[in-house]
């Protein structure tokens, strides 16, 4: 690697709007981020499918998924 070129690689604070706060690596000391892993629908187990006019079912039946 050239030197010189690189931005400095450092311990950043990350502050989720949930109040969940975290410790990783970049080139920032703070980031602020909207959402995290512990509020996150997807990792907190609240996620929905919705569904319009029973495309799910369709889609299960073409497929013969249960």
């Amino acid at each position: 690697m050239r030197k010189d070129i690189h931005p400095d690689y450092m311990e950043c604070k990350v502050k989720c709007a949930c109040g969940n706060e975290f410790i990783t690596k970049s080139n920032k000391p703070e980031m602020s981020i909207d959402i995290c892993n512990d509020c996150h629908p997807f990792f907190t187990g609240s996620e929905k499918i919705l569904d319009a006019a029973g495309r799910v079912e369709k889609f299960k039946s073409k497929y013969k998924l249960s």
